[in-house]
């Protein structure tokens, strides 16, 4: 750890644990009310000495699956990297994002983690505090937990496992299509855990393990930051 992050450690752990409490593993909505699903996603890039960002958001209409939406924001980052706080680093310009969003998404599903996290305030769960929505943690690898591995799921899609750590379910190893390895799901917050692997394999289709919303914000980001490291 470096010195100079050891104050923003504190900080930001104060900050986790005050929020912590917010959180609500249940839903605070009728899964009929499901309408437009926001995929979150955010790239960086180095230019000199100079850290940059962007968040790409992508809204999908949870029955026909097309894109209605997409906005994205940029700027430079001014936190460093500190693992288990990506969430302070990725805020301002996920919520500069989404203050251009025209439309109303029912929910918000994030490339990344939410209560499976260390102190359960992953960038979804984190998130949801500014949104004032329904959030859904997606994430293509496993953070690594007290040391717990997770049990690998059936060879089958829809195929799941609970991640347990201190008997308290963290999240899940989500087999979204048979023959391809699993994916991390865990809820932000407003939204139960069965809510959120529904929402997720309602997303699902052939061209990949990631639903929908989070693979079209991945590509979308690579878009972006091409266009910008172009021209920055």
């Amino acid at each position: 750890m470096k010195k100079e992050n050891e104050g923003l450690i504190k900080q930001f752990t104060k900050i986790q644990e005050e929020l912590l409490p917010q959180v609500k593993l249940e839903n605070n909505f009728h899964k009929e009310e499901i309408s437009l699903v926001a995929g979150v996603d955010l790239a960086y890039w180095e230019n000199d000495t100079k850290h940059y960002g962007t968040c790409c958001i992508v809204v999908v209409d949870y029955h026909t699956m097309k894109v209605v939406e997409k906005v994205h924001s940029y700027g430079e980052i001014m936190v460093p990297y500190i693992p288990g706080f990506l969430a302070f680093r990725e805020l301002p310009l996920i919520i500069k994002a989404a203050k251009k969003l025209k439309t109303a998404p029912t929910l918000y599903m994030f490339d990344g983690n939410g209560y499976l996290h260390y102190r359960h305030m992953g960038i979804a769960t984190h998130a949801s505090f500014f949104l004032k929505k329904p959030t859904i943690g997606v994430a293509k690898s496993y953070l690594k937990i007290k040391e717990q591995d997770f049990a690998m799921p059936k060879q089958e899609a829809g195929a799941f496992t609970d991640i347990m750590i201190d008997e308290e379910v963290y999240g899940r190893a989500l087999r979204t299509t048979k023959g391809v390895k699993p994916i991390f799901v865990s809820c932000g917050n407003e939204i139960d855990l069965a809510t959120s692997t529904e929402v997720v394999m309602n997303f699902i289709n052939k061209e990949s393990r990631l639903p929908v919303p989070v693979r079209l914000a991945d590509l979308e980001t690579h878009k972006v930051r091409k266009e910008l490291k172009d021209n920055l």
